[in-house]
């Protein structure tokens, strides 16, 4: 964190659970379904335990504040934990953390609200929210725009997106996909929200990044492999030397 400080940047660390993606034997899920790319079937968090892990995500950001992050990012997607709460798909509890979309969003928004509580006001918590889960059963725009707003009220910084389940048959970061190909779905999100919205995905070049962003389909673009094909991605956009950047397939 000093390091990317004395760079005159900021820094956050994603916190995450994995839920039943988990490669062991004591994963945890909100219902005991088996996912179909999981080697093992999860065990049916009980109501303590639930409560416990909301406390133990709090727990995580507080030490990252220590540790000299300026924020977090909370992984709400890609079929983890909490993405498993919020849908018919994983979620088949019939107590106070299940049975409705209400009952199941109250997970993700407790630990946001508990982060915010024990953070303070400055500490940036970005929320990667599942805008397109492409599973069966998986949320309705209606209830991802609703979580989206609890989100904001609970005290989020800023809101990512998340495409897909990780065990989605539907490619989305391969190079079949057409580049920037699922910002029309933060697109719905912009301007229903005072906070920034991100677009991912298949945005692996500079001009890619400035169309998005041209056409209002975000405020923000992220990156995660491109900077792993070219640490000097940056570097080399700035200067206008785009054709030199090792370009992420």
């Amino acid at each position: 964190t000093n390091a990317v400080h004395d760079a005159d940047g900021k820094i956050c660390m994603q916190i995450l659970h994995s839920g039943r993606y988990a490669n062991h034997p004591l994963a945890l899920a909100p219902s005991a379904i088996k996912s179909v790319i999981g080697r093992f079937s999860p065990w049916s968090m009980p109501h303590w335990l639930v409560n416990r892990t909301i406390r133990n995500f709090v727990r995580a950001a507080t030490l990252a504040q220590k540790a000299g992050y300026d924020g977090v990012e909370v992984m709400g997607s890609e079929g983890y934990l909490i993405n498993e709460f919020l849908t018919k798909h994983s979620n088949k509890r019939h107590d106070e953390w299940g049975k409705s979309f209400e009952n199941g969003s109250r997970f993700a928004l407790s630990i946001v609200s508990g982060i915010r509580s024990a953070v303070g006001p400055n500490f940036i918590i970005v929320y990667r929210l599942s805008m397109l889960d492409l599973i069966e059963n998986g949320q309705s725009w209606e209830e991802i725009e609703l979580l989206a707003k609890r989100l904001q009220e609970c005290g989020v910084t800023i809101i990512n997106t998340g495409i897909g389940w990780h065990e989605s048959r539907i490619p989305t970061i391969a190079q079949m996909v057409p580049r920037g190909a699922f910002t029309w779905v933060t697109r719905r999100l912009m301007g229903k929200l005072k906070i920034p919205v991100v677009a991912t995905n298949r945005i692996n070049t500079p001009e890619t990044a400035e169309e998005i962003l041209q056409r209002g389909d975000a405020d923000m673009v992220s990156m995660a492999r491109p900077f792993l094909a070219d640490p000097d991605f940056i570097l080399k956009a700035a200067a206008n030397k785009s054709a030199e950047i090792n370009t992420c397939i």
